[in-house]
């Protein structure tokens, strides 16, 4: 596998990253990963330049919160990430929606377009306020072959939650979600996706939800709750709602999912969510812990690196939650410093700050939405 960094900002224009150089790798590159700012993305002209760089390569990215490329973390940048592999091939298979009912369609039709043949693995980018994660989740997971994985991510808008796109080829796109199919016997896949917040205040009961818009906690407005809780950060809503996610069970003693708010509706009193939240489950809300927040996203690093087994990582994917990104502040690059320890020097990092992460919890098939995390995919090639 071979690798290739740059980044873009208006102050230094391209620069490479590290010794990975620019340029060699134009013709022969597989992938080309592009993360940035929407307005950028946006700009037809810009896009172009990207594409012809590398024009044999698969072109894949999206907007962000923030922009990760090696141990750095920009905003209003853009991060691209050249990989040619030796023995591995590659499919990507996308579609449109702008309803979030269709999203386990989505996941579906994602999932018949990719060949089943030799499908290691399933990396994910979607559109990151029109797609209930849940459902795409679902989609993906109940069509594609029970061995293989999927991670990934929803697009973000830094903290204005106005549009979100996701790039296939020379475009950029609203509403659109892309998968891309890894093949091959040779490659090797890790991951791992881990929080770092902790739970106050009490377990409420949800009295009232549809789908991932969630209305009544223990027979009171949700809303009302939240305001009660932020106070003067309310009147930030629904950007200030990041640093309060909701943790959900389905039951008292099942696995605890992460969910954030992606909007609010003050006359229904309602809160909009980047999944499902269950009628008759239980939710408490979370507040940052910041040690816990760094050692998370090791954490993630470590169980990615396990998973991978005696292979060295050389590409890592990194898709980290924008919430996590507004509580560190200017800590923010500490905990992509600790994935670096976790991965060693050799490894290249690239990825973005999300609405959504995407990866299995726990067993292999139960890929599920999660928010305010750290997710890592981990690559070798042998």
């Amino acid at each position: 596998m071979q690798i290739e960094q740059q980044y873009w900002t208006a102050a230094d224009g391209w620069q490479p990253v590290g010794r990975s150089g620019c340029g060699g790798l134009n013709g022969t590159a597989q992938l080309l990963l592009l993360f940035g700012a929407g307005r950028l993305l946006s700009d037809a002209a810009a896009m172009r330049d990207v594409a012809a760089r590398y024009p044999n390569a698969i072109l894949l990215g999206c907007s962000t919160a923030g922009e990760i490329c090696d141990s750095a973390v920009r905003d209003d940048s853009l991060s691209m990430t050249a990989v040619t592999f030796e023995h591995s091939r590659l499919q990507v298979a996308q579609t449109d929606t702008l309803d979030p009912v269709a999203s386990y369609a989505a996941g579906e039709q994602l999932a018949r377009q990719l060949d089943p043949a030799e499908l290691s693995h399933v990396f994910v980018l979607s559109d990151g306020l029109h797609v209930n994660g849940t459902d795409l989740a679902r989609g993906l997971r109940e069509h594609l072959p029970g061995n293989v994985a999927v991670t990934g991510g929803l697009a973000g808008d830094g903290d204005r939650f106005q549009q979100t796109l996701v790039v296939v080829g020379d475009s950029a796109r609203e509403g659109r979600v892309a998968a891309l199919g890894f093949y091959g016997r040779r490659l090797k896949v890790g991951y791992g996706s881990l929080g770092g917040w902790d739970a106050f205040g009490p377990v409420r009961r949800v009295t009232r939800s549809v789908g991932n818009v969630l209305y009544e906690l223990d027979g009171q407005s949700a809303l009302n709750l939240y305001k009660e809780y932020l106070g003067e950060q309310a009147r930030g809503l629904p950007a200030t709602a990041l640093l309060f996610p909701l943790a959900l069970r389905a039951t008292e003693r099942s696995q605890m999912l992460v969910r954030t708010v992606l909007g609010v509706d003050e006359q229904a009193g309602s809160m909009t969510f980047a999944g499902d939240i269950v009628a008759g489950g239980y939710a408490q809300l979370m507040k940052a812990n910041f040690d816990r927040l760094i050692d998370g996203a090791a954490g993630a690093a470590q169980v990615g690196l396990t998973r991978l087994g005696e292979f060295p990582v050389q590409l890592a994917l990194l898709v980290s939650c924008v919430g996590r990104k507004l509580v560190l502040k200017q800590r923010i690059e500490e905990e992509v410093e600790g994935v670096r320890q976790v991965l060693g020097e050799q490894a290249a990092l690239a990825g973005f700050y999300s609405y959504g992460e995407l990866c299995p919890a726990g067993e292999l098939r139960n890929c599920e939405l999660h928010n305010q995390t750290m997710t890592i995919t981990a690559f070798g090639e042998l």
